[in-house]
């Protein structure tokens, strides 16, 4: 089953970002507090009863006297396509304005599911609008207050009983990887090359492929699936000028992946673009490689080799158990390379660790390197042993979990990496207090 998509739409300050936020929850995600990473958060996942779903959160869509701000449009516009449900949000405290009747007018075209979001509906100015909304002529219609949280919990109970209906088929048994990365890094050159037929457009335009492009095939017997994050973009679209939005193809592809493929440039070099892509894919535990691609264009390539893999080893500090991989997707040059990375580290993702050998090399930090006393207490470790695969994760029996710093859950995951090959995929600690109950 994939994750379903809502968007909120709807003019300037009518409240979407104080919905966003509502929704999304006050839980940032874990790599906000790492150096080097900036989010902007137009993007988040929402929980609800056990299901989960992208929110996208638009800018204020507003005809002004030369008409429409381009940009804004077209995100609108993208926001729209990639939507399975809309969430057109309305002013209760101003009521109905033209602008709002212009946004319906976009939203009718879709033919997606829409829900009328009237928001501020704790003001005391709503009760001279309530029943001014119906005209916009939908079907749902839900008051609420973002600010004072008033109604969210039903519209979440409403806008998610449909999702069970949006599943996809897939092969279950394969591996499945997706090509992700800022618009012209050469993905579907790299899809190109390792199908060995042109099975996707390339072109050297950026922004001229859309939708993900899922490619089953063979590789020594073994049965993959590409998700090519640059599918063919629907004609008159321009969607990829506003880059930030080229994320969500890439959420949703990793989503659904194994192990995500992070492109990147050797010519135009790292952006901060790259990293809030690769930023996702960490957030969603996925195994990941680096593939610094149009390597052909490098001069003195053992010099350059050795100095953009300590560049990668800095800008990516989050993510240093990653492999990295140089290659040509024009030349294909290196690229029989990249197979055996994607077979290795999906097999560690799915690594499983014996309890004792577990126990011993933790026992074993532990003595080598006792943790400081805080308050005249120590932290002490009982028990240890894997609870999950893809990524792995380990709880950690201890007499305080309040006591452990980050520099030491750190130095832990060092010594466990140092045992085993977890190469590609992150790895999570949790830590339990003895008698607590596992999640």
């Amino acid at each position: 089953m994939k994750k379903p998509v809502v968007a909120l739409l709807g003019r300037p300050n009518v409240g979407k970002s104080t919905i966003f936020n509502r929704l999304v929850g006050e839980k940032i995600s874990i790599i906000e507090d790492t150096p080097g990473i900036t989010r902007d958060r137009i993007y988040g996942t929402v929980n609800h009863n056990n299901t989960s779903f992208h929110l996208i959160d638009t800018g204020g869509i507003d005809v002004n006297e030369e008409g429409f701000n381009t940009d804004i449009k077209s995100q609108a516009e993208l926001a729209i396509d990639e939507a399975d449900i809309i969430l057109f949000v309305v002013d209760g405290k101003e009521g109905l304005t033209s602008n709002d009747l212009v946004v319906r007018d976009m939203l009718r075209k879709s033919k997606k599911p829409i829900y009328v979001v009237i928001n501020k509906t704790d003001s005391k100015f709503y009760k001279d609008h309530e029943f001014d909304f119906y005209e916009l002529g939908f079907e749902n219609y839900f008051p609420i207050s973002g600010e004072q949280n008033l109604g969210i919990y039903d519209l979440l109970e409403e806008i998610t009983k449909g999702f069970h209906d949006i599943e996809e088929e897939t092969n279950e048994k394969a591996i499945h990887f997706s090509v992700i990365g800022r618009p012209n890094v050469g993905k579907s050159s790299l899809v190109n090359a390792l199908l060995n037929e042109e099975r996707v457009i390339v072109s050297n335009v950026a922004g001229t492929t859309r939708d993900a492009i899922d490619t089953p095939f063979t590789y020594h017997g073994e049965d993959f699936v590409v998700i090519d994050t640059a599918g063919m973009r629907k004609k008159g679209k321009v969607y990829e000028s506003v880059e930030r939005y080229s994320l969500l193809r890439s959420m949703k592809a990793i989503d659904r992946s194994d192990v995500c493929l992070i492109v990147l440039d050797a010519g135009t070099g790292i952006t901060t673009h790259d990293k809030h892509i690769a930023g996702y894919a960490l957030e969603a535990g996925k195994a990941v490689i680096l593939v610094v691609n149009k390597w052909d264009m490098v001069e003195e390539k053992d010099i350059a080799m050795k100095n953009f893999t300590k560049e990668l080893k800095s800008e990516f500090q989050f993510m240093t158990y990653a492999p990295i991989v140089f290659l040509s997707a024009l030349t294909r040059k290196r690229i029989h390379t990249l197979m055996p990375e994607i077979k290795r580290v999906y097999e560690n993702s799915k690594r499983e660790i014996k309890t004792n050998l577990l126990n011993d090399v933790i026992n074993d930090a532990y003595a080598l390197n006792l943790p400081p006393s805080y308050k005249g207490k120590r932290l002490k470790i009982y028990f240890s042993h894997q609870a999950s695969v893809c990524p792995p994760a380990f709880n950690i029996q201890v007499n305080n979990k309040g006591l452990v710093h980050f520099s030491y859950e750190r130095y832990l995951e060092n010594k466990i990496r140092e045992s085993f090959d977890f190469e590609g995929t992150p790895i999570i600690i949790q830590f339990k207090n003895k008698g607590e109950q596992e999640i």
